[in-house]
């Protein structure tokens, strides 16, 4: 019986280079139209993201900015 590690909460943001992103942005738009899984390595760890997660698009704004951000959502397997 393998032990999973337990993962530590973080909250972090990773500014990309244009081109760096759009890359990410096109391969994760293929396996979302191809109902596959996406995995990404962000600031150190990788991130499997499955097909199942939830899509969504947030708007904040305030006085002095605003932002978009594009989020998908999903619960953790219980072990």
């Amino acid at each position: 019986m393998t032990t999973q590690k337990k993962k530590r909460k973080r909250d972090i943001e990773k500014n990309y280079p244009v081109k760096q992103f759009v890359k990410k942005l096109r391969r994760l738009a293929d396996c979302i139209e191809q109902g596959r899984k996406f995995q990404i390595q962000v600031a150190g760890e990788r991130i499997s993201i499955p097909a199942t997660a939830i899509i969504n698009i947030e708007h904040e704004r305030s006085d002095s900015a605003e932002e978009i951000e594009f989020q998908l959502k999903w619960l953790l397997e219980k072990k």
